[in-house]
């Protein structure tokens, strides 16, 4: 599945399925995390076994990603909305420690832990109704509708803000022959820079290593001043790549 395909998925999805990790369509289910997809109707088989297009999702999901708890909780501070510290005492929560236990772990009282419990049930309450919120003003959101961030960002910010109207004009603007085709000039603006690299990231695929050779040759078709179009991938947090820069992949 394209990758930008999965990431609108992503943020389309209902909190239920966020905590599945897979989105059900009309013919199949698609994995949240890689855009992996199952089509209603196919039989999988996984380690022997066969799992029709549903189960075989949710098998997916454990066997590749684990826990979308530890995926979700390790997301961006700004997608998260949550500190370090908060971070840390959802994950106490998690393996079930006691108030004591996670007292323990802070060096605090387990009176501080009770006090999380509840402004972290204060803030279930909340999120509640700003995501009530939101849904009754989508649908005012017409054509200025604010194009969805990648989940890799580095830095959320105003270099973000861009509408979906906006997003378009820069693509017609730096490919001028075609969506397909080279890029005419990389911007020198902070959001434009984002627009045209989020576009050249949808010819890599989701879920593959690369070397660096090949990232090199995929940019090449685009950009001949391709290494700092594979700089800005990594920067921006679009791609990663391990210590040694032998292998790139798309961040997700």
């Amino acid at each position: 599945m394209c990758l930008v395909l999965s990431e609108e998925l992503f943020w389309a999805s209902s909190v239920e399925e966020l905590s599945l990790g897979m989105k059900e369509l009309e013919d199949r289910h698609v994995c949240l995390v890689c855009g992996a997809s199952f089509e209603k109707g196919e039989v999988f088989q996984i380690e022997g076994r066969f799992y029709e297009a549903y189960r075989a999702a949710e098998r997916h999901v454990e066997d590749e990603h684990g826990s979308m708890f530890d995926y979700l909780i390790q997301m961006n501070k700004k997608f998260t909305g949550l500190s370090d510290h908060q971070r840390e005492l959802l994950m106490f929560f998690r393996q079930g420690l006691s108030d004591k236990e996670a007292a323990k772990r802070i060096d605090g009282s387990p009176s501080t832990i009770r006090n999380h419990r509840f402004k972290f049930k204060e803030k279930e309450k909340q999120a509640k109704v700003f995501l009530a919120l939101m849904d009754l003003l989508k649908k005012d959101d017409g054509p200025e509708g604010l194009v969805q961030v990648h989940r890799g960002a580095t830095m959320v910010d105003e270099r973000y803000a861009t509408t979906e109207i906006e997003q378009e004009k820069v693509l017609k603007t730096y490919f001028k022959d075609g969506l397909e085709g080279p890029l005419h000039l990389f911007p020198s603006k902070e959001k434009k820079k984002i627009v045209v690299l989020k576009h050249l990231l949808k010819r890599f695929e989701a879920g593959r290593s690369y070397t660096e050779r090949e990232v090199n040759e995929v940019l090449k078709e685009a950009y001949a001043d391709f290494v700092t179009l594979r700089r800005y991938f990594i920067e921006y947090g679009f791609m990663d790549r391990n210590q040694d820069g032998s292998a790139y992949w798309v961040k997700q």
